[in-house]
């Protein structure tokens, strides 16, 4: 037990105990309200080998998608995917997506903000589209939607009814965003996180689960 270390313990009227590995590869715990720690250690050491394994991807895979160099060849997320970077020379649109993307070398400085305003316009559309979707079939009614820069939280709903994501979202698979967006559009009637909110998004989307824990294995590729 003593191997593992333990960064943060969450406690809360669950029922169950999960682990959490961060994007910085520390160990949150979140427990029911009564769980000892020594049955969480428990939990933790009979963990370890998955603990592990999964620190050491984290670390890996959050030191390769740190910081982008905008070279060829280089990989973007776009809506689960990785597409390729083509540097070219003789091109009018500083970036064009086509299965791939290319971007004119003359706009290089600029790169990061150029690709930001791209991600931030796809979101948008995608996004919009998806919310109509679900709301739409659940019958439910929202004021606005909104694309911010938040890097953490991945969608809010106001007490207003207007639902906010981040533009980062876009880069996720489709059935993420998804999950994402009937989050957010389950708490236009439920404030909260209880069973009926959870009832609620699973009558939306049956495998929501899937999804939840896709974004707690790979949220720290959501960068650029």
């Amino acid at each position: 037990m003593a191997n593992i270390k333990i960064d943060k313990i969450i406690r809360s009227k669950r029922k169950t105990i999960a682990l959490q590995i961060t994007s910085n590869a520390t160990l949150i715990v979140r427990a029911p309200e009564l769980a000892t720690l020594d049955i969480i250690y428990r939990v933790v050491a009979k963990k370890e080998q998955w603990i592990r394994k999964k620190q050491e991807y984290v670390k890996h895979y959050y030191r390769k998608s740190s910081a982008k160099e905008f070279v060829n060849g280089e990989g973007f997320l776009f809506l689960g995917h990785s597409y390729k970077l083509h540097i070219v020379e003789d091109q009018e649109l500083p970036l064009h997506f086509d299965n791939a993307f290319y971007f004119s070398k003359k706009y290089l400085p600029v790169a990061k903000q150029i690709f930001i305003e791209w991600y931030k316009y796809q979101a948008k559309e995608k996004i919009s589209e998806r919310v109509h979707r679900y709301a739409l079939k659940a019958g439910l009614k929202y004021r606005q939607i909104n694309i911010t820069d938040a890097r953490k939280r991945w969608g809010s709903c106001s007490h207003k009814g207007n639902l906010s994501f981040s533009w980062r979202l876009v880069m996720a698979p489709l059935q993420v965003i998804d999950y994402v967006v009937v989050h957010e559009l389950a708490h236009l009637e439920e404030r909260n996180h209880s069973k009926q909110f959870w009832n609620k998004v699973k009558v939306m989307l049956p495998r929501y689960q899937r999804y939840k824990q896709w974004f707690k294995d790979n949220e720290h590729a959501l960068r650029i």
